[in-house]
């Protein structure tokens, strides 16, 4: 009887309880990965969506992302092992510092290693002080000034809002009119509020987008597996850029030499020019590059996080334990870790609310959706909500259907198939992820 107590004891002690900050897809997949590992106990999502409101292990709790004191008190009352911040505004904002000095484990940059995402001027100055390749470029307070010198660029040009506007705040000006219209809108209309009060105008880019995440404890850099994103709204890689309405995993453009040439000559000097200015980076770092048509690697941004839909691809392609390489993040010993993956493809494919990435309703029911993801599939919700034992949309994004398969033919039409079974009101998607 003594020795099945102990046993009790001993398990209790290795029960990990985990809180993952956020409310979207790449939140809802994270938690449906770190619940599959033995070691956790239970999930908490702050706060979560009507997904992550069935999986096993988790529960939602209703705390707003930029609560810190919120989060904060949750984690330290509840006996959190570790937490995981998903997106990128309480990151800008500092959350991580914040949980340190309480002593509490997470995964994620500090405040100050957050600029690489929460600036693009901070990100471009500090590439080309560390010689990492990307688009040349100049950065603007005046609308004036900038629309002086998009007229002595060649078109088209790409206009970014400075900080964060959840992926809205770049346009690729197809004609000077365009980019003067996106000055405009940005400097002197404040579209994007505080985030425009200073752009960053680059040379356009031509050739394959590429998603390329790693995670590391600040000296170990492990990377994931590649994968493309698809930003623009429509089929064809047309209209506005969005969040992502789309991804595949992996990226049908990598190459064992390509990988090389990432780590060598981007991720590797950017986590070490970031040891040298005095801000160790932890935790994931995003890349999205152009592979141009010469086959150079060129960043086009960083994000402080992992990318959402990629998130959803490559969450479905991990074998090992996500529990075990967050954690080794936080105690350095990343190098210890060596992640498993699936060989077969994943496609993901996001269904949105119509006017998505402007203004759209809400509150619309869902029909075709079952409390449990199909064998054959996952669905990953970001913009649902419960109530009464129905699901409606609560944003622009609102879920990313994913499979793998033997090929990536197969893995589409696994999700196209279930994307028919699934309705509301002004509902669209792209039907080109993958092609």
């Amino acid at each position: 009887m003594k020795n099945f107590f102990l046993f009790l004891v001993v398990i209790n002690l290795q029960a990990k309880k985990v809180l993952i900050i956020g409310g979207g897809g790449r939140e809802h997949a994270l938690a449906w990965k770190i619940a599959q590992s033995p070691q956790v106990e239970k999930v908490f999502v702050a706060p979560g969506n009507a997904g992550t409101l069935y999986e096993q292990k988790t529960r939602n709790v209703v705390i707003d992302v930029n609560d810190f004191d919120g989060l904060t008190s949750f984690a330290q009352e509840n006996n959190i092992d570790l937490t995981i911040i998903g997106p990128e505004v309480p990151l800008a904002n500092g959350i991580v510092d914040v949980f340190k000095k309480q002593n509490l484990d997470c995964v994620g940059p500090c405040k100050k290693a957050a600029q690489l995402e929460a600036s693009k001027d901070f990100a471009k100055a500090f590439m080309v002080r560390h010689n990492i390749p990307t688009a040349k470029y100049k950065t603007f307070t005046n609308a004036e000034d900038a629309k002086d010198y998009a007229r002595l660029q060649k078109i088209p040009l790409v206009i970014k809002a400075d900080g964060l506007a959840a992926g809205k705040g770049v346009v690729i000006a197809q004609t000077l009119k365009e980019a003067e219209q996106a000055i405009e809108q940005m400097l002197v209309q404040k579209k994007f509020g505080h985030a425009s009060q200073k752009i960053v105008i680059e040379e356009f880019l031509e050739g394959n987008e590429l998603s390329f995440i790693v995670l590391t404890d600040g000296k170990t850099i492990v990377p994931l597996v590649s994968s493309q994103d698809h930003k623009r709204l429509l089929d064809g890689n047309k209209g506005p850029n969005t969040g992502g309405m789309g991804a595949i995993s992996p990226a049908p453009i990598m190459t064992r030499q390509l990988h090389d040439r990432i780590m060598q000559e981007i991720i590797e000097p950017t986590i070490a020019g970031m040891a040298q200015e005095g801000c160790e980076y932890t935790g994931f770092l995003y890349a999205g590059l152009m592979i141009t048509k010469e086959g150079d690697p060129k960043v086009l941004e960083f994000n402080c996080r992992l990318g959402d839909p990629e998130t959803q691809v490559i969450m479905m392609r991990l074998q090992s334990d996500l529990y075990d390489l967050c954690d080794a993040v936080y105690k350095k010993q990343l190098q210890n870790i060596k992640p498993q993956w699936s060989l077969q493809p994943a496609v993901g494919v996001v269904l949105a609310s119509g006017g998505y990435p402007q203004q759209y309703k809400k509150g619309y029911l869902i029909d075709g959706l079952t409390l449990k993801s199909p064998d054959d599939c996952r669905i990953f919700h970001a913009g649902t909500v419960s109530k009464d034992d129905t699901i409606l949309t609560n944003g622009g994004r609102v879920m990313c259907v994913c499979a793998g398969g033997d090929n990536l033919d197969c893995a589409r039409e696994l999700v196209y198939k279930r994307i028919n079974k699934i309705n509301w009101p002004d509902m669209f998607c792209r039907a080109d992820i993958g092609l």
